[in-house]
């Protein structure tokens, strides 16, 4: 058993935020169908699909990853039909999960003021750039956007530089993650009110939660901390320094590691008395940083995180991809894990992160193909024939896998 297994969920998402939150719970067991458009399905199908380098199957990176555990009907939402064949499913299901634009769901008649009388135990979650209430509910947002916007970018790269985005997609991705969060809460309610509900996820709203203590620092005083790169406002040193091979980082975040740094690194200047607590270290932040730069890059970084592992101090590489899943650390915690494609190929992709003492289990299927499980979706909830299935799909109500 799988923790997710008995929930199903209606996956209307697409692009990244939405995409990845369903690829969570569908790593955990959730049965997720993915509702996709007739006519070339969801946008992620076409991402890097022609790709020399990213691209297995003829699908792309984007989609090989976020669709991986999911089924797939095509359904035209936008036809009566084709939405009295969503109602049906929707009577089954537990789970609906969209990132439309504004408005769509409900002039789609998919929103949840419709969906709770078809199903009052269902439950929607809606993903979008600035929520559905507020002055912006209407205003469109990608990833940069959410991060621009919501006060990230602003405390990212150096103070003489431009502000930076996360390399990694952090306003979409967190909207992923909430909705996970969202679902599984109001799964957890419903078993005490036995009622459904709706789940408002503002990508927006994720990027202020995140900013966590820094918001604080910056309400309370009106001050924010500003950008100052790979190193830190209040820990010193805590950075990234060159060495002979790749960088390395060391985070010094109490006293008691700065005093093992320097019996490591037997610096006479550094062992000065102001330099033994925190206030003392951070008013002379440059002037530590160089010292413990000079002697790291005498070495290789290997060299060091073996001596630093010696006197606990925390350190670590700064990974390109390939020694990231190399590290032993992840191959001992199964990161890298491999998806079996119709064509007897495979592709490598990350693992899932939650790992469950009981109820877990790494189970990877391959993406499916557009409409690959229309026909057995609509036998096995709605109880549709052949010769019905065919006369909608003639129609173009539905679509089938080629």
């Amino acid at each position: 058993m799988r923790a997710l297994e008995g929930i199903s969920i209606l996956d209307l998402t697409h692009m990244l935020s939405g995409p990845y939150g369903t690829m969570l719970m569908a790593d955990l067991g959730a049965r997720t169908i993915k509702i996709e458009p007739p006519d070339g399905g969801e946008g992620t199908r076409r991402l890097l699909e022609g790709s020399e380098l990213y691209s297995r199957d003829g699908m792309g990176a984007y989609f090989l990853t976020l669709c991986r555990n999911k089924e797939s009907v095509a359904i035209d939402l936008k036809s009566a039909e084709g939405r009295d064949l969503f109602y049906g499913l929707v009577r089954s299901a537990d789970i609906v999960m969209s990132n439309f634009g504004a408005g769509v769901l409900k002039r789609l008649q998919i929103d949840y003021a419709h969906l709770s009388q078809v199903n009052p135990r269902i439950i929607t979650c809606a993903v979008s750039g600035f929520g559905e209430t507020g002055p912006m509910p209407n205003r469109p947002a990608f990833d940069l956007v959410a991060q621009g916007v919501g006060g990230g970018m602003a405390l990212t790269g150096y103070p003489e530089g431009e502000p930076l985005r996360a390399g990694i997609p952090i306003g979409d991705l967190a909207g992923g993650l909430f909705g996970v969060i969202g679902v599984l809460s109001a799964l957890q309610a419903r078993q005490t009110t036995g009622r459904g509900q709706h789940i408002d996820i503002s990508m927006f709203d994720c990027q202020l939660s995140l900013l966590n203590y820094m918001a604080t620092m910056y309400l309370m005083s009106g001050v924010p901390p500003g950008r100052v790169g790979n190193g830190h406002f209040v820990h010193v040193p805590y950075n990234t320094f060159r060495t002979k091979t790749r960088y390395l980082i060391v985070a010094v975040i109490t006293d008691n590691f700065w005093l093992n740094l320097v019996e490591l690194l037997q610096d006479d200047e550094l062992k000065r008395e102001e330099f033994r607590t925190q206030p003392g270290r951070l008013a002379a932040k440059a002037y530590i940083e160089e010292r413990v730069q000079r002697a790291f890059e005498k070495e290789t970084c290997e060299y060091w995180l073996e001596s630093l592992a010696k006197f606990r101090i925390p350190a670590a590489p700064v990974n390109d991809l390939g020694h990231a899943f190399a590290d032993p650390q992840a191959v001992a915690r199964d990161m890298t894990v491999r998806v079996s494609l119709p064509s007897g190929l495979f592709v490598e992709e990350p693992g899932n992160p939650v790992k469950l003492s009981d109820t877990y289990q790494d189970i990877y299927t391959s993406p499916p193909q557009l409409g690959q499980h229309t026909r057995a979706v609509l036998r096995e909830f709605l109880g549709l024939d052949e010769p019905e299935i065919l006369r909608l799909a003639g129609r173009g109500v539905i679509g089938l896998a080629s």
